[in-house]
């Protein structure tokens, strides 16, 4: 069991609900109280919610940022491992909400079959995914420029790498706001997984696209998005739409990466949550 005492009362919290459950998967230089406001939202909606760290996840912003390395090494599948754990305590099928790195897992669980209804937001790029515009290579130059580092230890992002790739779509009041409020260090290691995963065939950003138990996918990218652009996005669309399932695609104009967590996130959440109705993954008990 990798599962914290604090994971393993929020699923006890979910199962005794009887309500449908949505679990919500962070990213890299995020902590899984970056989707509070969105729990609150979603379970107001009817939904029951559960927000699992990854492996070793600090418990506050606080203790992160005291403990940058307890973040380092970690890799795709030890995480993705980490949530279907979380998923397999369960027991109603649950809808999966990932961003970043987190929309990359949501998929990858979404390709065992183990949800009923993905939403991937800004998802890192999985194999297969062949685009790399240049903001891509310049937003992730503080992990890929220095790897004697990056591989050992967290890596924080200055202010300025942040703005960049985070921040751009938005004034230096609220970019400052949300670094203050938010940002913690990262591992390095799953930005290599992705930058390597097309001369990988063991890659662990393989995501199963053709599994017809993956269910109802939602891609959404933000317009002005420098992390994960939306050519990259479009094309894992494409590749998803070979499904049988429901798959589609919404790009929120004037966005960039901080789209979950910055003043619009509510839209974000929003649209995440019209998908949900209209594929049937129902806030009623299953």
């Amino acid at each position: 069991m990798s599962l914290t005492a604090l994971e393993s009362a929020e699923i006890e919290r979910a199962n005794q609900s009887g309500l449908r459950p949505v679990v919500f998967v962070h990213g890299l230089w995020l902590l899984s109280s970056s989707w509070d406001r969105w729990r609150a939202r979603f379970e107001e909606a009817g939904y029951t919610t559960i927000a699992p760290g990854w492996p070793d996840d600090p418990e506050s912003i606080e203790d992160a940022r005291a403990n940058p390395d307890a973040f380092a090494s970690k890799m795709v599948q030890e995480v993705t491992d980490h949530y279907l754990e979380a998923i397999s305590g369960l027991t109603i099928k649950p809808a999966v909400v990932g961003h970043s790195f987190g929309g990359l897992i949501a998929q990858k669980i979404a390709g065992t079959g183990a949800s009923v209804a993905t939403v991937a937001v800004d998802p890192a790029p999985f194999q297969g995914v062949l685009a790399v515009p240049a903001s891509s290579f310049k937003s992730s130059a503080p992990v890929v420029s220095h790897p004697g580092t990056s591989l050992k230890h967290g890596v924080t992002l200055s202010f300025e790498d942040f703005t960049y790739g985070w921040a751009n779509a938005l004034d230096a009041d609220e970019a400052r706001q949300l670094y203050d409020e938010y940002h913690v260090a990262a591992a390095g290691n799953p930005i290599f997984q992705v930058v390597t995963a097309n001369l990988n065939p063991f890659s662990e950003t393989k995501v199963d696209s053709k599994n017809p138990e993956r269910g109802p996918l939602l891609i959404i990218g933000g317009e002005l998005d420098h992390t994960v652009p939306v050519k990259p996005t479009e094309q894992a669309f494409k590749i998803q739409s070979k499904n049988p399932g429901t798959t589609e695609l919404r790009i929120i104009p004037n966005r960039g990466h901080s789209l979950t967590i910055d003043h619009g996130w509510a839209e974000v959440a929003q649209t995440a949550l019209d998908f949900l109705a209209k594929v049937g993954a129902v806030s009623l008990t299953a």
